[in-house]
């Protein structure tokens, strides 16, 4: 069955079927194809514009395919163009004609839209229930290493002290930021495109108020043209999903150079983790590799919705069809990321040890012994370049700036004295940092802290 059939004399070539038909991929939208349906229906009888009781009886029999598509005992015709004209056709066959009366004052063009919009409304809110189960287990393992030091990194150069709990932490406000971005697509999305038709709304009196209300959004949309060519809300939705699958990959890639031998900061628990057909001694941080290797797939989801956009005409075009398929994707794709993530980092065993000793190995305490001779008088420009003097004295030696002796320490300025020791100890430079936002242990609690309330409030 074509809903379009009655213009043409000539049965349609099965490679044109094929090619046209979506059904493989929005059959998804079953539940929220009869969802609108069902607000659709119901709006009819209540205007007058078909009998009650024909309304009444449309939405029994829609009902009823639901719950027999739930149940099993009804299966989706693949052979249909799409999953609007497999539903109309089904219902038409148990009601007869008051089947045929459910598109009055509709089209697929809005049809198409409010089934799109309510599927990725609810595929936003598992999405924002998976992030923030990353966050929480985030925020659970800052706070046991908030005290753990280890060296911060840039240039992939060991640079400064900090501590682990708070390395999480920075991706946890990555992630938090992609959870309002979630919302606010969510927000921006919250129009009911259904009664605005083919693009140019009906004149029959619909109620488009009742419907929007009735599939829970704000208001319809006040363009019934944008209401079925509007796809932004697909794009901002892509667009926060590679955002998160950016700081996943930056995550990832940590991960894996944590757990290598050159740095072995972490281990991944054996259930994260595979092994080679061939070396019997590797354990490899796949699932952070996929992670990884995933994000230039939603990438390119995002990249297929604005080239899909670019300079096409109002209002309804056929390419529009390609909308589901990238953004299905993408989302299946950032869920199935999370899935396995997650529990990945809630699993894996941390080495103090191994960070404290790289972070002694790489003297990433000179600022703080820098800082130590400023707080005496000296200008910081002298005071770094005594302390640049001071490393490559250490590197000469195989020493570190803690095991440094004073007499080379005075040697270089009569300011050093015994207390330099205090003020290079790792544990009090990470404490030390106390500024606002910085890695001290009570600093860490506090960003944990804010963020389980404000994932609270979201």
């Amino acid at each position: 069955m074509k809903l379009w059939a009655g213009r043409f004399s000539k049965e349609a070539d099965s490679r044109l079927n094929d090619f046209n038909a979506s059904i493989p991929f929005d059959c998804r939208m079953a539940r929220q194809d009869l969802a609108g349906s069902m607000a659709h229906a119901a709006m009819l009888g209540k205007t007058g514009i078909i009998p009650q009781s024909e309304a009444d009886a449309i939405a029994a029999g829609l009902q009823g395919i639901l719950d027999d598509l739930e149940s099993g005992s009804l299966q989706i015709d693949m052979s249909c163009e799409d999953i609007h004209t497999f539903v109309e056709a089904t219902l038409t066959q148990r009601l007869g004609d008051a089947g045929k009366r459910l598109h009055t004052a509709r089209s697929r063009n809005d049809q198409v839209a409010v089934d799109l919009r309510l599927y990725l409304r609810e595929q936003a809110a598992g999405l924002v229930q998976q992030l923030k189960e990353l966050e929480l287990t985030l925020c659970a393992r800052a706070e046991e290493q908030a005290s753990t030091v280890m060296p911060g990194y840039t240039h992939l150069q060991r640079a400064q002290p900090i501590t682990f709990g708070h390395q999480l932490m920075a991706y946890g406000f990555m992630f938090q930021r992609d959870l309002r971005r979630l919302h606010n697509a969510l927000d921006n999305m919250d129009q009911c495109p259904l009664g605005s038709g083919a693009l140019a709304g009906t004149t029959y009196p619909i109620d488009r108020q009742m419907t929007a209300a009735a599939l829970g959004f704000a208001a319809p949309c006040e363009n019934s043209i944008d209401g079925v060519s509007d796809r932004d809300y697909c794009v901002e939705l892509a667009a926060a999903l590679s955002l998160v699958m950016a700081h996943l990959s930056r995550f990832a890639e940590e991960i894996i150079l944590w757990c290598s031998y050159e740095f072995r900061f972490i281990e991944l628990d054996d259930a994260f983790s595979t092994g080679s057909s061939i070396m019997p001694q590797k354990k490899n941080p796949d699932i952070a590799e996929l992670v990884r290797g995933k994000t230039g797939r939603v990438y390119g989801d995002l990249t297929t919705l604005l080239t899909m956009l670019k300079g096409l005409p109002l209002a309804y075009n056929k390419d529009l069809q390609e909308d589901k398929e990238a953004i299905f994707d993408a989302f299946d794709t950032v869920k199935m990321c999370l899935e396995a993530f997650t529990p990945m980092v809630a699993t894996m065993k941390v080495h103090p040890e191994a960070m404290r000793q790289a972070a002694a190995a790489g003297f990433i305490n000179a600022t703080d012994c820098a800082d130590y001779l400023v707080k005496k008088g000296m200008p910081f420009r002298d005071a770094y370049k005594i302390v640049g003097q001071l490393v490559a004295l250490c590197i000469r030696k195989k020493l570190t700036l803690e095991t440094l002796p004073l007499e080379d320490y005075r040697a270089l300025s009569p300011l050093f004295d015994q207390q330099v020791y205090q003020a290079i100890d790792l544990d009090r430079c990470a404490a030390g940092r106390t500024s606002y936002g910085g890695p001290a242990p009570q600093s860490v609690l506090a960003q944990a802290a804010s963020l389980k309330q404000s994932l609270a409030a979201l």
